[in-house]
């Protein structure tokens, strides 16, 4: 391993390194130069299923809709956890996209690996499938050349990667064990993380431990990637989820067992500092994402999406709700913005929305994912 990094980090000295020594400054820096041309209006699509992952790609026509277009296999198994009905793997960015490199990472849970794909329009080509560096991967953090995966099972961890010329090298002592109890039983699903996710400049890195630690770490990315010990925000009975930020930099947090949206300032030590918490009046709030500044909460539990806004400060504002198909769980915008879609993990299909100038979402379809009840993991361009 340690000839592999020095081999990689050798020949990337000349090509990108300021991006690893130091994150916040290389943050509007690009890759290492693969240069595949990436996705353009289509949406990729993980099935998570445990006889074999699957990545489906769909087209998207001028007004919004999908048309399946292929689908490729990532050579490893999905994974469920006990307890899980809408989304086995328990977790948001499961399915993750390098826009520097044009690559797409897919976790693996049920064998233990990441695969890696190159993306060239709706088209990918898988280019390698490598060891998450734990138990159960769930979500995958992308940020310049830095890769970070986070493992559920084993007490959770995550652990760091190098993507260097389409292909991802384990960092060394980048592996942090999360210290979690996760249980066997049924409230499994409930009480593994949730997220990994990368602060806007790339210096700090984000957990959410859901019911089993009831927190919020935070760990400062030093030179090469390395991890300092987390802070560890607890937010008793809140069961941190899924994370994301707004314009100003506010860190906002879904909570699943308070079912709302929390802001919090992120201070450069790794402290959280609530700014305003607001109910999305749903059940099982759980996943969180953008489109065109709005943000848009998925609750599984109440078969809807709930739209915010967020002013400079902070405050949160709630725009009201739209119903989905049963079970909701992660969703991705186009570019710009214009359309959402969800994934309705129950049935396993994608519904689609366009986005109103004020937030408001209107139907415009769904579309069936073959093999993908219980799937989690969606990106959209």
């Amino acid at each position: 391993m340690r000839k592999l990094v020095k081999l990689a980090l050798g020949a990337g000295t000349a090509l990108g390194l300021a991006g690893l020594a130091a994150p916040g400054a290389g943050a509007a820096q690009p890759g290492w130069g693969y240069g595949i041309p990436g996705g353009h209006n289509v949406v990729f699509v993980q099935t998570d299923n445990v006889a074999g992952n699957q990545i489906v790609a769909y087209d998207r026509a001028a007004d919004g809709t999908l048309t399946q277009a292929g689908t490729y296999a990532t050579e490893g198994l999905g994974g469920q956890l006990n307890g899980s009905v809408a989304d086995h793997l328990g977790s948001q960015g499961s399915l993750a996209y390098d826009p520097a490199q044009g690559l797409l990472y897919a976790v693996n849970a049920g064998s233990n690996t990441v695969s890696v794909f190159s993306v060239q329009g709706d088209a990918l080509s898988l280019r390698q499938v490598v060891g998450s560096g734990g138990i159960f991967p769930v979500s995958v953090a992308v940020h310049g050349n830095l890769v970070y995966v986070l493992n559920a099972q084993g007490g959770g961890s995550v652990q760091g990667f190098v993507s260097f010329w389409g292909k991802l090298l384990p960092l060394p002592a980048t592996n942090r064990n999360l210290g979690l109890t996760i249980p066997t039983d049924t409230t499994q699903y409930t009480h593994t993380p949730g997220e990994v996710a990368f602060s806007p400049d790339g210096s700090q890195l984000i957990v959410t431990t859901k019911a089993s630690g009831n927190s919020i770490d935070v760990f400062h990315v030093g030179p090469w990637g390395w991890l300092s010990p987390p802070v560890v925000n607890s937010e008793p009975g809140a069961v941190p989820f899924a994370v994301t930020f707004d314009s100003t930099g506010h860190l906002v947090v879904a909570n699943a067992g308070t079912d709302s949206l929390t802001t919090y300032t992120l201070s450069p030590g790794g402290t959280v500092t609530p700014i305003d918490t607001l109910g999305t009046g749903a059940v099982a709030t759980c996943w969180l994402t953008t489109a065109q500044g709005f943000f848009y909460a998925v609750n599984a539990g109440s078969n809807s999406v709930s739209g915010f806004t967020s002013s400079p400060s902070g405050s949160l504002s709630l725009l009201g709700a739209t119903g989905t198909d049963p079970g909701p769980v992660d969703a991705s915008s186009s570019a710009g913005g214009q359309y959402l879609y969800v994934q309705a993990g129950v049935n396993g299909n994608v519904d689609e929305f366009q986005v109103g100038s004020g937030g408001a979402l209107t139907p415009i379809g769904s579309v069936l994912v073959p093999g993908a009840a219980g799937g989690e993991g969606i990106v959209a361009f």
